[in-house]
């Protein structure tokens, strides 16, 4: 499964001083994967993914995320960087599922 999506980046409250920056998933995209992707088989529900965003391209996981009723992806501040994006901002993700 590969899908192209914009959202907008927030960094986690809980962890501010350490820069934790995500993106949210869509709603509709994230119960799409929670049904294709069946029970959870990793740490914490992630499943593992190949994200780009503009030029960069990383492999990560995304988590659920309760409180929004979504998938998250951390952006690495590597990525941040070389994209020029920051929290507030919104980026064009294209974001593949991993076996």
């Amino acid at each position: 499964m590969i899908v192209t999506f914009e959202a907008e980046l927030w960094s986690w409250s809980a962890r501010r001083a350490d820069s934790w920056t995500f993106v949210s998933l869509p709603i509709d995209l994230s119960e799409e994967i929670r049904e294709l992707s069946g029970p959870p088989r990793r740490g914490f529900g992630s499943l593992r993914v190949r994200v780009t965003v503009g030029d960069s391209t990383w492999t990560t996981s995304i988590f659920p995320d309760k409180q929004r009723s979504c998938y998250v992806l951390p952006v690495k501040r590597a990525v941040r960087a070389a994209e020029s994006i920051e929290a507030g901002d919104v980026t064009t993700v294209r974001l593949e599922l991993l076996a």
